[in-house]
């Protein structure tokens, strides 16, 4: 008899471990999926920028960034290999929802659609998102990724990630796990699985991985990480890591292969710059370069 996922001690997320659990091959453009990044309101281009990069960064073949038609151009520029998609803003420079319409050909290609990085907003946010889970209906199996202020309204709109059939991750820090919770956070792995039982879906939350009620009886979930402690509590850390999460899945992997892959090469990331910088001070922007050389180190 399989034991209950809170009763279980945490799996160690370990380079032998991952080295046996292998990502899809390299692939061309297309086998390698396409990943939509929305957010990036006026004020905060760059968290949609760094999610981006990090989806190419660990393999995703294409990438197009949804952000305020105020800084479209602009991200066109500085991310010349990804599309870019010029929503519409409400007066202080926050992103609205342009309605499927608008959006219809990047939703059709999209493997994953993340959602967050760079939302500033509660009360946009909450409309853009209720109103994406209403009008999109998922095909396939696209995935949707949860980050930043997407989590923070997300308790008002559980209910509604229903038709995605469990094809969803959410990758919160202890503020937004809170907010999940609708407590105040305790042991990371029985939050974990709490979040991802109350929401369906696999969470990817301080160094652990856990799996909602439709996780399979052999599965081995939770995880738990046995490295990542130097200076990841900086600006754009949470895009880097949702981003990373985001390209892996559009790869042809599990959720919870692509949270468990993401969150390592994150955390590793983050010991290579502080053995390099110290402990605190690198930045976030200089994570992502860390992904791809990590990952030829773990053979794929």
């Amino acid at each position: 008899m399989s034991t209950p996922a809170e009763k279980r001690s945490p799996t160690p997320i370990t380079p032998n471990m991952l080295r046996k659990w292998r990502l899809p091959g390299p692939g061309n453009k297309y086998e390698r999926g396409s990943v939509l990044v929305l957010g990036g309101a006026r004020r905060t281009p760059g968290a949609a920028m760094l999610a981006g990069i990090s989806a190419l960064r660990v393999g995703a073949g294409r990438l197009t960034l949804a952000v305020s038609e105020a800084v479209a151009v602009q991200l066109a520029v500085a991310v010349p290999e990804a599309g870019v998609v010029g929503l519409p803003e409400v007066g202080n420079g926050s992103v609205r929802w342009p309605g499927t319409d608008a959006l219809s050909e990047e939703l059709d290609a999209a493997d994953v659609v993340l959602i967050g990085p760079g939302l500033d907003s509660p009360n946009e946010t909450r409309a853009l998102l209720k109103r994406f889970l209403a009008e999109y209906q998922p095909g396939g199996s696209t995935c949707l990724v949860l980050d930043a202020y997407a989590l923070g309204v997300l308790p008002d709109l559980g209910e509604d990630l229903q038709p995605w059939g469990g094809r969803v991750i959410l990758t919160p820090n202890s503020t937004e796990a809170s907010y999940l919770l609708g407590r105040e956070t305790g042991d990371p792995v029985m939050d974990a699985v709490e979040i991802a039982r109350k929401y369906g879906a696999v969470v990817a939350s301080r160094g652990v991985v856990a799996e909602g009620d439709g996780a399979a009886a052999e599965s081995e979930g939770p995880w738990e990480l046995t490295t990542g402690y130097g200076g990841l509590g900086t600006s754009g850390s949470g895009d880097v890591l949702a981003g990373a999460v985001a390209g892996l899945r559009a790869r042809g992997t599990t959720e919870a292969q692509a949270a468990c892959w993401g969150s390592h090469l994150h955390a590793s990331a983050g010991d290579r710059l502080a053995s390099r910088k110290g402990s605190v001070g690198y930045l976030a922007r200089e994570l992502a370069d860390e992904l791809p050389p990590l990952m030829m180190e773990l053979g794929t």
